[in-house]
């Protein structure tokens, strides 16, 4: 360390001699010089202040083996001579001025700390300086002549204090108040949110930025002593600051754990998931394993919350009590609510795989991830809470429109998002068959007896009776199709282009029979019989799913022939 010493006077030496010629120099504006030379000034002063300390320091040693000495004598000081009493009083006089050194040390700490607001770490990776960096040689200087005179642990306890006051100070800048746990557990849930924020916010900036930098500083310091020194001084002033910040977090993670905590209990899991790291460097060492252990404890806390408000929003699913039926066989408000909720969830994909990797026992057959077998999970719980909603209508074609409604939006939603990535082609092939499945089993079950009515059959045998089978037919017909109109315009297909391919399966085939049935019978069905045109049909399939109940009585073109009768 001595030499260490000397060279930095040799280069302070050759520094003010370099600053001297340039100041000299004719070519040097007054500026300049002036400036040179008041930093000449500077690093005299610098000397004189070196010099003093080391001064200070022998003195106090030599008055300090003065009082041992007279310590190992069994005789009182007085009673020996003036002179040895006068150099005793001037001995303790000398180790007085540790407590002055004491004094200084605590006066530079408090004027030369750094005033931060939180917004001066935003773009900072643990670069801020906490003291003002010109007074660390005087730090280390009070450090050196106090631990050189066997006063180390009062300079670290005076240090510890000044620091954790200093971090007691930006617990209050960063706005973060101390709730309880019985607080906390029952703040409202905007309110709680709010905290939540402020508490990430907090959190990153305090291990990302802030304790680095107060690692640093504490190495600045105190590193040119024994490593554990510095080590121990740092874990003794943050200890406290860093537990009143773990016990909000602790506070969250016991509380409630309904379905919609699920994303805040994972938005928190994977800022401390990211700050792990930090944690995991700042408290290497065995002083700071107490604060590794509690803050991997939270960790693991909030990922035994999140897997278990997750499980707990799937047995939501499938015990859903909902009985009424849903007016029109339209979209569920259940579906509606899963399909938003797992593609917020799906935004969360790396912390969720990494927490349900057990849940789910991989299938041979699909190379879908923890993440990817847990949504399909869920999609399948959906789909059988559905079935069993279907079978409240009465009406099997109802039944139909529903399931085709919801697996469609189903469909949709992970089409149109990141759920597209964690479902996979495959399921979604699968499922976009199931709602075309499912259109063709409604066309089947309404429509496949009104076509029945249009069939051809062999009337040529008895012209009377094919007359009146005709007439039947006839009537047959408009009552079917009326009544189909009448329901299913009350009907609902929310999502228009399924709405437009469904009216165009329809009219694909009930059209096209009625044209060729009115088309074969031309010349044997009396007009009255025809209560709609194929216009007319084809007009009013565009009716159908709109989820407003309409009724057919008699169209303009069976009105203009009843009026054309009455004239004859």
């Amino acid at each position: 360390m001595d030499d260490h010493k000397s060279e930095d006077q040799h280069l302070v030496a050759a520094a003010q001699h370099i600053l001297k010629a340039l100041a000299a120099s004719k070519a040097v504006s007054d500026d300049l010089r002036k400036t040179l030379l008041d930093f000449d000034i500077h690093l005299s002063a610098m000397s004189i202040v070196e010099r003093s300390i080391k001064q200070l320091e022998r003195k106090i040693k030599f008055a300090e083996g003065k009082i041992m000495a007279w310590k190992a004598k069994n005789s009182m000081i007085w009673d020996c001579s003036s002179k040895e009493s006068s150099e005793y009083l001037e001995a303790v006089s000398e180790i007085q001025a540790i407590a002055k050194l004491e004094e200084e040390l605590v006066h530079i700490l408090v004027k030369h700390k750094q005033y931060l607001e939180p917004e001066s770490f935003a773009n900072e990776a643990g670069s801020v300086d906490l003291v003002n960096p010109a007074l660390i040689p005087d730090l280390k200087s009070i450090a050196n002549v106090m631990f050189g005179s066997k006063y180390h642990q009062e300079f670290c306890q005076t240090f510890i204090s000044s620091r954790r006051h200093a971090l007691d100070e930006f617990f209050v800048v960063l706005e973060i108040e101390r709730f309880s746990n019985e607080n906390v557990m029952k703040m409202e849930g905007n309110c709680l949110n709010r905290e939540i924020k402020k508490w990430i916010r907090a959190v990153k900036i305090v291990f990302q930025v802030y304790l680095v930098a107060e690692r640093r500083l504490c190495k600045q310091i105190l590193g040119d002593f024994n490593d554990s020194v510095y080590q121990f001084c740092f874990a003794e002033i943050t200890l406290s600051f860093v537990l009143k910040l773990l016990n909000f977090g602790e506070a969250v993670a016991t509380g409630n754990r309904s379905p919609e905590k699920l994303f805040c209990f994972l938005d928190i899991y994977e800022v401390l998931e990211n700050l792990a790291v930090y944690v995991d460097i700042l408290f290497f060492e065995e002083f700071g394993s107490f604060v590794r252990d509690e803050f991997h404890k939270l960790l693991n806390k909030f990922g035994e919350a999140s897997k278990f408000t997750f499980l707990a929003f799937k047995s939501a699913i499938a015990n859903d009590p909902s009985k009424a039926r849903f007016p029109g066989g339209g979209v569920h408000h259940l579906t509606k609510y899963v399909m938003n909720f797992i593609k917020t969830l799906a935004e969360y994909g790396e912390a969720l795989n990494l927490l349900l990797a057990d849940e789910t026992p991989a299938d041979p057959d699909d190379d879908g991830h923890p993440l990817a077998r847990e949504f399909w999970s869920v999609a399948a719980t959906l789909e059988s809470n559905l079935i069993n909603k279907s079978k409240l209508y009465k009406d099997v074609a109802l039944q139909h429109v529903f399931m085709m409604n919801n697996i469609h939006y189903m469909v949709q939603k992970a089409k149109s998002s990141e759920l597209s990535l964690v479902f996979g082609d495959r399921w979604l092939r699968r499922h976009i068959a199931k709602f075309r499945d499912n259109a063709r089993s409604y066309e089947r079950v309404t429509w496949g007896p009104i076509l029945s009515i249009l069939k051809q059959e062999n009337t040529e045998s008895n012209c009377t009776s094919s007359k009146e089978n005709l007439k039947k037919k006839c009537k047959d017909f408009n009552a079917s199709f009326s009544e189909t109109y009448r329901s299913q315009t009350g009907w609902c297909i929310p999502d228009t282009e399924l709405r437009e391919d469904v009216q165009i399966l329809i009219s694909q085939k009930v059209v096209h029979a009625y044209r060729q049935f009115t088309g074969r019978y031309s010349s044997s069905i009396d007009e009255k019989w025809k209560k709609y045109t194929v216009d007319d049909i084809e007009n009013y399939v565009l009716d159908l799913f709109v989820g407003s109940p309409k009724s057919l009585h008699y169209f303009s073109s069976s009105a203009q022939i009843l009026k054309r009768d009455k004239s004859v």
